[in-house]
């Protein structure tokens, strides 16, 4: 079973102390990525749920510069499992666990000592946020969030509760460990923890207020200073925070005087509010000199603010709204995660864009055409990619096997910014079952009923699975939209059919004249079919590519696509058919209806009858290429507390033949799920091997066996390509370069040695004028009597 399409933006990403790795939460595991080359290097796996937080282990106090600190290589990670994980992830081991027993949502490990035999020993507290389980969901009063303290080396709790929440909420740190705090709704909650000679019983804690539900926070490195971001995108800057409650004295705060923007009797000197995001800030976060504050949100910039000044200035263009922003231990690189799961590193301080780590397209939210939700992606059979339209009017192309981005295409040339509303969307794509060809279809919206626009546009791929741009059709069914195409196998030619009430017939035609050695084809339409005026809601070709079938609303019609002739009619299902799709290469058809009266029907094309039929709700299906089998995606109930998008599912594997069930399974995510056969790697009699893959409506994906033949379905974790560590320059070598190669004037021949079972018995034989020196004989006998083992590249 090979499972991939795990978000990499879900938690904010760690790097390592000398910032050459960067560690982001993907699923279950937790992805170690290069920062030189942006290639996985690793991956620790051992978590039955969710990773939420990861967090390297800091070096202990006064030991930063060290070179110690710097190959430092074990960090902790928390996930819904209920489980910390200590990691050394150089070598990607884990080395122990804490059980919590509840999901962690949030985790932060300060920098703490404690008193050990008159010397100060660090001690790794976790100061994490929990969901209690225990509570009903639906209350809207539940206190499901905590925050609980665990000691790490005793792997228990400690003391009592920081606080508790309706819900589990994020917890930063400052970067001295000295403060935590955490947004609940329109308070701002502050802990200062003793970071010499811990007790749980010394932390204090205050609160500030503000008059709008605020959604993050971040500490200033040096002075007591903490900015918070609101949901209408203004930034509010505490100085002083603490100065009352806090201080060693039992001074209390004036509160009359230079409290500029402070609420009540908040513990704080004043409050200055920053007003530039036109919805909620999704993250703050000092710069290390603190003479500077990043911030970021749905507009895809990074703002840098001035301190002291306020002044501002800007990193446009990102393409997606931002969700975290975090740092290196040098400061010279720097991360950002976007919703379009897609984690950028930049080189600081001008914030360049050297490489991008890249995972598969989150859904987006795109208009329904002609008052049907449909999956608009399409499989590439042959080579297991996934085309998937992303909301920046493009293409991404996904390796289902690597679990890793092949290539990017530019479908509209537009211009997209986040906070715009939708006007125009990739309604549909189509590719042939051998990938070289591929059609897209974009929507234009009108504005005020005016100005819509449908688009076709062809597609020609090349081996590297570039595609470039054939042909564009304008309105290519008159104003109405396109509900399908399909390529005929064999055959540059496709069809495409409209809720118009019509389908065309497009075919490819090579021109003459060539330009760098290769022949421009455009596509043009050979002939133009309707069946009664009724709507033309599906199209499919048979294996061969002989009969074309086209569902005419409730009505199958046969055709044959070289002379356009209604051949055959199959009588009307009970609701319009949405899907339609030739069983490989038997003479059964199977159709998909997904209205109020849903059904899932197979056909004999022979003798035009129906073979037997279901009446359950399909959101997905499809037929295998070469067998007699094809898969149902089905929707079941939905789970106590979710959305429609967590809606749980069941796959039904069908043989054409019999309308018992081959095989079943269970899958979560249903809603806007689809499935696909795909080719399997491994070969099996000189057959190959078809594999089952279900993308669910997360975009996360499984592919395995539908015969249940395990042993030909290998792991992507044991068959994944893994880019090995680059080792950075050390030394002389750092700052100068490495000197350069001299090849030695004298040649001295090399004494001839031959391997054998008992190499002792040939090291000192031959002339004495012939024999090495000897401590290259002797260095050469030991080492032939020792066993040598493979050790792991490090």
């Amino acid at each position: 079973m090979i499972t991939g399409g795990q978000s990499v933006v879900s938690a904010p990403p760690a790097f390592s102390a000398d910032g050459r790795l960067l560690l982001v939460c993907s699923g279950r595991t937790v992805s170690v990525f290069s920062t030189a080359t942006a290639m996985l290097v690793s991956e620790l796996e051992g978590h039955e749920g969710d990773v939420t937080a990861v967090v390297v282990v800091p070096p202990p106090a006064g030991a930063t510069a060290t070179p110690a600190a710097k190959l430092a290589s074990n960090c902790w990670t928390a996930g819904l499992d209920g489980v910390l994980i200590y990691w050394d992830f150089v070598a990607a081991e884990a080395v122990r666990k804490v059980q919590v027993g509840l999901p962690v949502h949030s985790m932060v490990i300060p920098n703490i000592c404690r008193t050990s035999k008159g010397a100060e020993v660090s001690t790794p507290f976790a100061f994490i946020s929990v969901e209690d389980t225990s509570k009903p969901v639906n209350e809207a009063k539940a206190l499901r969030g905590q925050l609980r303290i665990y000691d790490l080396t005793k792997g228990r709790k400690v003391g009592y509760l920081l606080a508790e929440t309706s819900k589990p909420e994020k917890i930063v740190a400052s970067s001295s460990g000295e403060f935590l705090g955490i947004t609940n709704k329109r308070k701002l909650h502050i802990w200062r923890i003793p970071t010499k000679d811990f007790k749980h019983d010394k932390i204090r804690k205050i609160k500030l207020r503000h008059t709008k539900n605020l959604t993050t926070l971040a500490f200033h490195p040096s002075k007591g200073i903490v900015a918070a971001g609101d949901v209408t995108g203004r930034i509010l800057i505490w100085r002083g925070f603490g100065n009352a409650k806090f201080s060693e004295s039992s001074a209390k705060s004036k509160v009359d005087e230079g409290r500029d923007g402070v609420r009540g009797n908040d513990d704080a000197d004043t409050c200055t509010t920053w007003h530039w995001h036109s919805s909620r800030v999704r993250f703050l976060k000092f710069s290390s000199d603190g003479a500077y504050l990043f911030s970021g949100g749905l507009e895809g910039v990074i703002v840098v603010w001035q301190l002291d000044t306020g002044k501002r200035r800007y990193k446009p263009r990102l393409g997606s709204p931002l969700l975290f922003f975090v740092d290196s231990p040098d400061s010279s690189i720097s991360c950002v995660s976007c919703t379009n799961n897609q984690v950028y590193l930049l080189k600081m301080p001008n914030m360049e864009v050297m490489r991008s780590i890249a995972g598969i397209k989150l859904p987006t939210a795109s208009p329904s055409l002609g008052g049907s939700d449909r999956v608009v992606y399409g499989f590439d059979y042959t080579n297991n990619l996934v085309a998937i339209p992303t909301e920046d009017y493009c293409i991404q192309f996904y390796n289902l096997f690597e679990n890793t981005e092949v290539s990017e295409l530019q479908v509209c040339e537009r211009n997209f910014q986040p906070v715009d509303d939708i006007t125009m969307y990739i309604s549909l794509v189509s590719l042939s079952i051998d990938g070289s060809l591929m059609c897209t279809v974009d929507v234009k919206l009108p504005e005020e009923e005016l100005g819509g626009l449908v688009t076709l546009k062809f597609w020609n791929g090349s081996s590297a699975r570039n595609y470039f741009l054939s042909t564009v059709i304008y309105e290519p069914h008159s104003d109405a939209g396109v509900s399908a195409v399909v390529f005929r196998p064999g055959r540059n030619m496709a069809v495409s059919s409209s809720f118009g009430g019509n389908f065309k017939v497009w075919v490819q035609s090579f021109s003459s004249q060539s330009s760098n050695e290769r022949n421009y084809a455009g596509w043009r339409c050979q002939s133009v079919g309707s069946y009664k005026k009724k709507p033309m809601t599906a199209a499919a070709f048979s294996a061969d590519g002989s009969v074309l079938a086209i569902a005419a609303e409730s009505v199958i019609t046969l055709w044959d696509p070289d002379n356009n002739a209604l051949v055959g009619v199959i009588a009307e299902t009970l609701s319009p058919i949405t899907n339609l799709s030739f069983v490989g290469t038997s003479v059964y058809l199977m159709s998909l209806c997904q209205s109020s009266k849903p059904e899932v029907t197979v056909w004999n094309v022979s003798n035009l009858a129906m073979q037997w039929a279901y009446s359950i709700y399909a959101e997905a299906a499809c037929c295998s290429p070469d067998g007699n089998e094809f898969a149902v995606l089905t929707l079941l109930s939905c789970p106590d507390g979710g959305t429609s998008t967590e809606q749980n599912g069941a796959i039904l594997l069908f043989n054409a033949e019999s309308p018992n069930t081959v095989a079943s399974w269970s899958v979560k995510k249903a809603r806007g799920g689809n499935i696909s056969f795909v080719k399997g790697d491994v070969s099996s009699k000189d057959k190959e091997t078809m594999l089952l893959v279900y993308v669910n409506g997360s975009h996360e994906y499984v592919i395995f066996d539908p015969l249940k033949r395990e042993e030909l379905v290998v792991s992507r974790n044991i068959d994944k390509k893994i880019q090995a560590e680059e080792l950075a320059p050390v030394g002389y070598a750092s700052i100068y370069g490495e000197l350069p190669k001299l090849e030695s004037k004298k040649e001295v021949s090399d004494v001839p040695f031959i391997p054998s079972d008992r190499p002792w018995e040939t090291i000192f034989s031959g002339s004495s004028h012939v024999l090495p020196p000897l401590t290259k004989l002797c260095s050469a006998f030991l080492s032939s009597l020792l066993e040598k083992r493979p050790v792991a590249n490090e």
